[in-house]
């Protein structure tokens, strides 16, 4: 655990430095009698100019000079990027002083505007103009007097001073910069789709698979910018910008950015079972938070929470039960988390993910996390998949030449009861390694190893699997199976045109080259592989994306003979959903056109699975959290779908419209068909067919995975 605070306070403290390497270029307000000043002697021209023009042009009311009125007025003003004057706000006891303020200040002439990088930008000022006016001169000779007074003094002077720090603080106009920072794209299948075909053009030196992205390396192929501005609804009133175009909060000045959004999953559906559920009625109802912003040009941050509750179809219900963990809450909610019991048939699941990223040159990007990662160019992945629940995790991405290379360490739990420990989940540790390597212009290829390890005897987090050398570890384990879990991948793209990309996946978790020659079909020979294409802007129609794909995940994948060193965590699976012992087709179309969307998918597969009764509890392989070592079957023989073969079909449509693209909210209507159909029903695997349909306002952020 002091290996593993010293990594964070290292992280920490390299943060601390972003902002003495941000340098940017800001420039005040111009006079004319300014022009030849520069830097703070620019900052006292405009403000003495500003002065100098009050003192000459204000005029007192009548009955306050007569009434001898002493007070002060603040006046919040602006110069917009044409150079022009105006009043944003006036803070004055008398309203004669504000209608004053507001008619010096619209006679302010015309001045060059401040710069930011040298653009022309907006920027807010503050001024106190007391009352009775004084000129400068008489400003001066009342401190010289005070000062000279205090000199000759031993009595206190009370100090009556006011700085003007806060007032002069700048805010500059938000011109989106978060779609140039670091910060992750939330990663959404449907909402990737949309620079997917950009991202891949034939010949461009970037590496796909390693999601989510961020929006600087997306952004040189991609214009965030354009495309918000092309989609964008003319409001003019503040409700309207904010609802259909704005993010809710932004701000942006020196160097700095933030904004603040309210998040939402809100849905109401209906599911039709020829099984007979508690209840066929279904609901999400999320609310949220999220806080973007960046500190410089090295510095980005993002957080969001979510309060949920919800009730699904029957089928995903049940599911979510059969994941339960240790300790007495009823469900885990696939890709979610943990869930309290919430009425008598819904469930309550909050959810909390954020990520760091510290940016310090071209070549390196750190993120300090906790949520989920991807790798693969298919809509499902092998390797590592964002199915299960978020988890802390340390990041390291570093470009160079035609070169990626991602280190992942993650710090997971195994919930089940047979290893909690005094109400205490146990933990345990996966080290990823992932190097993509342009070969040419049209083909890349990866190469994955992830290490897997437990806290046993103390172990904690080893510091030797920081190492960041690929396959140095895997190698250590492979020879001894008890002392941890090792899996090994291969991916590859091939950019046939602009138009069609092939891709591929394959992973190894135990292989004995002896049993493969042997012919037998050996339980050993645990592997399992993808193949897949994409057709970007299908038959010339705009925006329309096809992609079809088949995973084909061998019996006994991803689990071990330590199941707590098996490739999962929180009850779920690392790498495919569904575990092991599978295959399955999927095709996929996507098209938008403005602010419209429509997404359909059709899943077709085959799972082995357990029988789990008096006459048969054997262990077949599809479920990643037995002992491969007990209750197998079979030692030679073993193919996909042993078992309890089950036959799954499912259709899933979408459509709706984006209201905000700073939130990605969008208003929807899906419909789900699904039929699941095993060989031998018994009390857990039955026969059903579910149609679910929903209506809903969401923030479309991350995946929701429904195909189970």
């Amino acid at each position: 655990m002091r290996n593993l605070l010293s990594i964070v306070f290292l992280f920490l403290g390299l943060l601390g430095q972003a902002q003495i390497n941000s340098q940017t270029s800001e420039r005040f307000p111009v006079f004319p009698d300014c022009q030849s000043q520069e830097d703070t002697n620019l900052e006292t021209c405009f403000y003495n100019q500003v002065h100098d023009f009050v003192f000459n042009n204000f005029k007192v009311p009548e009955d306050l000079t007569n009434k001898n009125y002493k007070g002060t007025v603040i006046v919040l003003f602006e110069v917009t990027d044409e150079g022009k004057f105006i009043v944003q706000y006036v803070d004055a006891n008398e309203k004669e002083l504000v209608e004053e303020s507001k008619r010096v200040f619209a006679k302010m002439p015309k001045v060059s505007p401040a710069t930011y990088n040298g653009k022309p930008t907006y920027a807010k000022y503050t001024i106190r103009i007391a009352i009775p006016l004084q000129s400068r001169e008489q400003i001066q000779a009342e401190k010289d007097a005070a000062a000279e007074a205090a000199k000759s003094s031993n009595a206190f002077v009370k100090n009556t001073k006011e700085l003007n720090e806060y007032e002069a603080v700048k805010y500059q106009t938000f011109d989106q910069p978060q779609f140039e920072s670091h910060n992750n794209i939330p990663f959404s299948h449907s909402y990737y789709a949309q620079f997917d075909d950009e991202l891949n053009q034939v010949g461009a030196n970037n590496h796909t698979s390693s999601k989510p992205y961020n929006y600087a390396e997306v952004n040189k192929y991609y214009n965030f910018k354009d495309v918000a501005k092309s989609i964008e609804k003319p409001r003019t009133s503040w409700l309207g910008k904010k609802f259909w175009n704005e993010n809710m909060v932004e701000l942006k000045g020196e160097d700095y950015w933030f904004t603040l959004n309210p998040i939402v999953d809100l849905q109401l559906g209906r599911s039709q079972s020829n099984i007979s559920d508690n209840s066929n009625s279904t609901f999400i109802n999320t609310r949220g938070i999220q806080f973007n912003g960046g500190l410089g040009k090295t510095v980005n941050f993002t957080t969001t929470l979510y309060e949920s509750q919800g009730r699904f179809a029957g089928y995903f219900n049940r599911y979510a039960e059969s994941i339960k963990p240790d300790g007495g809450n009823p469900a885990i909610i696939p890709g979610i988390g943990i869930a309290k019991r919430f009425k008598d048939d819904a469930y309550d699941f909050p959810l909390a993910e954020a990520n760091l990223a510290f940016t310090p040159s071209n070549f390196f990007n750190l993120n300090l996390g906790y949520g989920r990662n991807f790798l693969g160019d298919g809509y499902r992945s092998l390797l590592l998949s964002d199915g299960a629940s978020p988890y802390p995790y340390v990041k390291i991405n570093t470009s160079f030449w035609k070169i990626k290379y991602t280190n992942i360490y993650t710090w997971l739990k195994d919930v089940r009861p047979e290893v909690t420990i005094d109400r205490t989940y146990a933990t345990k540790y996966v080290a990823s390694h992932y190097l993509s390597m342009n070969v040419s212009k049209r083909w890349n290829l990866g190469f994955f190893e992830s290490v897997v390890w437990t806290n046993q005897n103390n172990r904690g987090f080893d510091m030797s699997f920081v190492n960041p050398i690929i396959f140095y570890r895997a190698v250590e384990f492979a020879s001894s199976s008890r002392s941890g879990n090792a899996l090994l991948g291969l991916t590859t793209k091939y950019k046939f045109s602009n138009q069609v990309n092939f891709y591929g996946q394959f992973l190894l978790d135990e292989f004995s080259l002896n049993d493969v020659k042997a012919g037998e079909k050996s339980w050993k020979n645990k592997f399992g592989y993808q193949l897949g294409a994409k057709y970007y802007n299908a038959f010339n129609i705009k925006n329309l994306l096809l992609q079809v794909e088949y995973n084909h995940v061998r019996p006994y994948v991803y689990a071990h003979s330590e199941p707590i060193t098996n490739y999962g965590h929180n009850n779920q699976s690392l790498g495919h959903n569904w575990g092991g012992n599978f295959k399955e087709f999927v095709a996929i179309a996507r098209y938008f056109k403005g602010r419209y969307f429509a997404d359909a998918k059709i899943t077709f597969g085959q799972r082995g699975l357990d029988f789990n009764t008096a006459d048969d509890n054997f262990n077949y392989g599809g479920n990643i959290y037995l002992d491969y070592d007990v209750d197998r079957p079979y030692d030679t023989g073993v193919s996909v779908g042993q078992g309890n073969k089950t036959t799954i079909f499912i259709a899933d449509l979408q459509a709706g419209y984006l209201i905000n693209p700073s939130t990605n909210m969008k208003l929807f209507g899906s419909l789900i068909f699904r039929n699941f159909s095993p060989t031998a029903e018994t009390l857990t695997t039955f026969k059903e067919n579910t149609t679910w349909f929903s209506l809903g306002l969401r923030c479309d952020i991350f995946n929701w995975y429904f195909d189970y």
